[in-house]
């Protein structure tokens, strides 16, 4: 069903205007529309005011830039993920200019989606920020940064009806940041220690693998080292990060029971009576026969700290509170110990998809 989501005909263009265009590292003479940068593509693409769907192929090569989709009906095509590889090393600590409202976190995406209607297939989306170098400095040196968020993928706050197949999404804490609408990931790699799945968007993660990544600081047996998820999903909102017939792994280098499946994130939010943890980000994350390495948690899932109404990180969110459930978990780290989470789930996959899918169709 997913792949037959986004096959409309190429059909009603204006004139001659193109409808496909082609990056490569070199266009050998070539006129428009060949493009020596993903960015360069889309600016044309963004030109383009009709209601087409414009397909770019991109050529093998490694591409250091930040480009953002901000066109409707897009197509961003690799020519697989091992070979056409998208790159940059932005970080939250200094990435603030890049964000509308200077917020660096989302500011540091290699990838931004701004828009509706989008398929990116067949390449790699890496954030190459060195945040393993960061992480084994102590805490009391002066030259670690305390904001060492590197997105790879930002669904940004107009992004919905997204769809990525065959794709890598790689980086250390916060790769795929799910800020907008609707979203699906399917056969692709997601790698990434700290919260490294996260955001109030809707986002469906479906055979894939979701690789946690080692971490520089020592490991202290028994305590949470690192944090697949941290949805942030509105109380509004049924669906949040699912993850569907995938696998969860681990690189070299992550021990045994380190690994939280997820944490509840409460934003720090402006209210009228002041700054602090938005109570109705509710987090919904959910686990349907998935795979689970040894890495996990034998708890499975853990509490996160928030700003409380005094301003200090005191206010305290647990699992049992949110919207954590799995079903179907199978593998050696798939054994939970009974913290008290609720069972069962409110939606089945069925349910989801449909909801996830419901005007996708056109």
């Amino acid at each position: 069903m997913a792949a037959a989501l986004f096959q409309p005909a190429m059909t009603n263009a204006q004139g001659s205007a193109p409808t496909e265009y082609a990056v490569k590292r070199s266009c050998g003479g070539e006129a428009a529309p060949c493009y020596t940068s993903i960015t360069r593509a889309l600016d044309a693409a963004a030109r383009d005011t009709s209601q087409r769907w414009i397909t770019i192929r991109i050529a093998p090569g490694d591409y250091r830039e930040k480009p953002s989709i901000t066109r409707d009906r897009v197509r961003l095509i690799g020519s697989n993920a091992g070979t056409t590889r998208l790159r940059f090393d932005a970080v939250a600590q200094t990435a603030k200019a890049y964000h509308r409202a200077g917020w660096g976190t989302p500011g540091s995406a290699t990838l931004t989606i701004d828009a509706k209607d989008v398929v990116v297939t067949d390449l790699t989306v890496e954030n190459t920020y060195d945040y393993l170098s960061n992480d084994e400095l102590a805490d009391t040196d002066p030259r670690k940064i305390g904001n060492p968020q590197a997105v790879a993928l930002l669904l940004d706050i107009h992004s919905d009806r997204v769809r990525l197949d065959h794709v890598g999404l790689l980086g250390y804490q916060d790769t795929v940041f799910a800020n907008g609408g609707r979203a699906i990931i399917r056969n692709s790699l997601i790698a990434g220690n700290v919260d490294f799945i996260f955001g109030n968007g809707q986002l469906l993660i479906e055979q894939s693998e979701v690789r946690s990544r080692r971490r520089s600081a020592p490991h202290v047996p028994g305590a949470f080292q690192s944090f697949i998820a941290a949805p942030s999903t509105p109380l509004s909102q049924p669906i949040g990060i699912v993850f569907y017939r995938s696998r969860l792994t681990r690189e070299a280098g992550v021990p045994d029971g380190s690994v939280a499946l997820a944490r509840p994130w409460h934003p720090t939010t402006r209210f009228p009576d002041g700054r602090y943890a938005d109570p109705s980000a509710v987090g919904q994350a959910l686990f349907v026969n998935c795979f689970m390495d040894r890495h996990i948690h034998p708890d499975h899932w853990t509490e996160m700290n928030g700003t409380a109404r005094d301003g200090t990180m005191t206010a305290v969110f647990r699992p049992q509170d949110s919207r954590f459930a799995e079903i179907g978990s199978h593998g050696p780290g798939a054994t939970a110990r009974n913290i008290g989470m609720k069972s069962g789930a409110p939606l089945d996959i069925i349910a989801i998809r449909r909801g996830l899918m419901a005007d996708w169709q056109r």
